[in-house]
């Protein structure tokens, strides 16, 4: 066996979202032959990848098929997160993707997918952010149980920085960090776009593979806002079935695909689906009716990232600051990294496939 036989049988492992070839895509590292055995490294678009173990099966059946049907064959993953930024890196810089959970409307559970979003990214061995943009009415200092608690300043080069705070492996900012929680936050849409802009420039974020963007509700100011300010990978748009919520998350839709944004819509996942008691494992009763994302995906032409069921241990881990992905429910862990799964790959494939990220410059 040679480096060049096993090269050119793993020309003929395709890898499942890009559509090329692992030699192609320059994947295939530090290929190792001692005698019937070989050792070589993928590298992965995204620690996350949902995908290793069909891609390693892949390459093992090559090499033996293909080389030495006597080869054993150890198949190493590292990961390069792929990025596709176009701005110069002056903002943000150590961050390669920055995905926008968007809604139409409140109440869909917006805020509950983020966090648990970027809590299946960490676990997939990314390092990630989620930065809590709903200024009017932030959630996430409670999702991750660190109400009360305040982030610390440091200085580098005579400019004051904010460190974010940690927990569960993410790195979280939110205005509810540092305002009091029973002050209500009355400021026009300047203020409101100062602090986000300060949350963006003024925040210690580092090396990040994501930073999840957990956005107010709407189509308003914060989006406009944050287009402008940062160069958004993508955004994943939350609704929930009943036809209210479906008009609300189409303007959603329908804002990131305009002209002036042209910002890629990642894919649509559906929260609150259905409900399955505790005692009925296999029941589901479709409160708020059914497959109503997935109708609304198809009509948009956009990918249906998931179905999240409605489960009173989510709304309980929320309240106590123990997310859904740290919890014991295993039907609900599964809801959430699959759609992150799907999530994850859409990421990279319009990573490989579109235009690269920009900073959106609009005429007001």
């Amino acid at each position: 066996m040679t480096n060049e036989d096993i090269l050119k049988a793993l020309s003929n492992v395709q890898e499942p979202d890009l559509g090329k070839d692992l030699v192609t895509l320059n994947m295939v590292k530090d290929i190792a032959i001692d005698g019937n055995h070989v050792s070589f490294t993928v590298v992965l678009t995204t620690p996350a990848c949902p995908l290793k173990d069909l891609i390693m099966n892949a390459c093992i059946n090559a090499v033996k098929l293909l080389v030495n049907k006597e080869a054993v064959v150890t198949v190493n993953f590292t990961s390069n997160t792929s990025s596709n930024r176009k701005d110069g890196k002056t903002i943000l810089g150590g961050v390669k993707n920055i995905i926008a959970v968007v809604s139409g409307k409140g109440g869909v559970g917006k805020s509950t997918v983020s966090s648990n979003f970027a809590l299946a990214l960490a676990a997939g061995g990314a390092k990630v952010g989620l930065m809590d943009a709903d200024i009017y009415g932030p959630s996430q200092h409670i999702m991750f149980g660190v109400r009360g608690e305040r982030p610390l300043m440091r200085e580098e080069d005579g400019k004051g920085w904010i460190v974010p705070i940690e927990k569960f492996g993410i790195k979280m900012m939110s205005i509810g960090l540092l305002i009091d929680e029973k002050q209500a936050v009355v400021w026009r849409g300047p203020m409101v776009s100062s602090a986000i802009r300060q949350f963006v420039s003024e925040v210690d974020w580092g090396e990040l593979d994501y930073l999840v963007i957990d956005m107010p509700p709407g189509t308003g100011d914060i989006h406009l806002t944050i287009v402008q300010t940062v160069p958004v990978t993508g955004v994943i748009v939350v609704t929930t079935p009943q036809t209210v919520a479906l008009a609300d998350a189409k303007k959603g839709i329908a804002m990131f695909g305009q002209a002036q944004l042209k910002v890629p819509v990642i894919g649509l996942v559906e929260n609150m689906s259905y409900f399955t008691p505790a005692e009925l494992p296999d029941n589901k009763y479709y409160i708020f009716g059914k497959d109503g994302g997935k109708n609304l995906a198809e009509e948009f032409d956009i990918p249906f990232l998931g179905q999240i069921p409605i489960v009173e241990s989510i709304r309980e881990g929320g309240d106590i600051g123990v997310p859904a992905l740290v919890g014991d429910d295993a039907i609900t862990k599964k809801a959430f990294m699959d759609f992150a799964a799907n999530a994850v790959r859409g990421i990279a494939m319009r990573n490989a496939n579109l235009e690269p990220t920009e900073i959106v410059e609009m005429i007001e």
